[in-house]
């Protein structure tokens, strides 16, 4: 049973998991953090302070009336949506530079030239060649189409 458990756990896939719910977390921190400390007090300071998580409406008269906290649902509902546009900026940008990386990598790694061939001994040759060196055929009238 030991071996078996041990198999399943210490798998590629179980571990690469593991990796992106740790990397996840940390992100999600980043993010929290980016939210409550940088854009919150920028944007309530362009809105006058306001604080929606203070909004309710009692429902009734009396001690116990019921009091209905729509401010704290309203309030979350912007912190998700600030969330999600900060997310979204974050992938964005990401993605432009896995972009721009990939366009070096493949403008480094073209493929070359297809290799120039000899039309009567179908060997390579250099591009540059007047005569095939195998069959010292003269190139000149081949390439022109003669």
């Amino acid at each position: 049973m030991w071996k078996s458990f041990k198999e399943f756990a210490f798998k590629g896939n179980v571990m690469d998991m593991a990796v992106g719910v740790m990397i996840g977390a940390a992100f999600g921190k980043i993010v929290s953090s980016l939210v409550g400390d940088v854009i919150m007090p920028l944007l309530s300071t362009v809105t006058g302070r306001v604080d929606l998580s203070g909004l309710s409406a009692t429902l009734g008269e009396g001690e116990s009336a019921p009091v209905l906290g729509y401010g704290a649902f309203l309030q979350t509902v912007v912190d998700f949506l600030i969330i999600a546009v900060c997310v979204f900026l974050v992938v964005r940008g990401i993605g432009a530079m896995r972009k721009r990386f990939e366009k070096t990598e493949t403008a480094e790694a073209a493929p070359a030239e297809p290799p120039t061939m000899c039309p009567f001994c179908d060997t390579q040759i250099s591009p540059k060649a007047i005569r095939c060196p195998h069959c010292a055929s003269d190139l000149t009238g081949a390439r022109q189409g003669g």
